[in-house]
């Protein structure tokens, strides 16, 4: 019989506070798999600056970044990027990443509906975008059970170790 872990999670919009947590766990997260975009090269912004950043999308109303802390710490990071060009504010587009040390508990579908369910609130939202390596199942059959489909396969849509990877760009609508 398996033992269950349970885990003591807050997930909270972040705060300017946040910032240097932010920085840590997406340059921490940046080389333990292949999936993200960003390399060893790391996030290349101060704290000050994701400070403003982190202020600024904390008072938009179609965009959000949701925090996973656990013991203080941040172990993961879901967000909803939208433009202010009025003809596109309500296109999201979402982000997530979760420190590998606590992939399999969960926390990928409980920040995602979390993401959903804010969109659905903000009466802005109308359509949630995402992209995906193909390479990437778990990711995809996640968001497919969460009513994303597929519309397209870029190819070459991403290099990873001198290897060019097909992208999938997966879409719902927020109604």
């Amino acid at each position: 019989m398996a033992k269950e872990e349970t885990l003591d999670c807050i997930i909270r919009e972040a705060i300017p506070d946040d910032a240097k947590e932010v920085i840590d766990l997406l340059n921490r997260t940046a080389t333990q798999t292949g999936f993200m975009t960003q390399g060893e090269e790391g996030l290349g912004i101060t704290v000050e600056e994701e400070a403003e950043e982190l202020d600024k999308i904390y008072h938009s109303d179609n965009n959000t970044i949701l925090l996973a802390v656990v013991d203080g710490q941040v172990i993961g990071i879901a967000s909803i990027h939208a433009s202010s060009k009025p003809k596109i504010r309500h296109i999201g587009d979402i982000g997530i990443v979760i420190d590998k040390e606590y992939w399999g508990m969960g926390l990928g579908r409980l920040m995602m509906e979390d993401l959903i369910e804010w969109a659905q609130e903000s009466e802005v939202i109308k359509r949630l975008q995402l992209q995906v390596q193909h390479r990437n199942t778990r990711a995809r059959a996640l968001y497919e059970s969460l009513g994303f489909e597929l519309e397209a396969i870029m190819k070459y849509g991403v290099k990873d170790a001198g290897e060019y990877l097909d992208v999938c760009q997966m879409s719902r609508l927020v109604l």
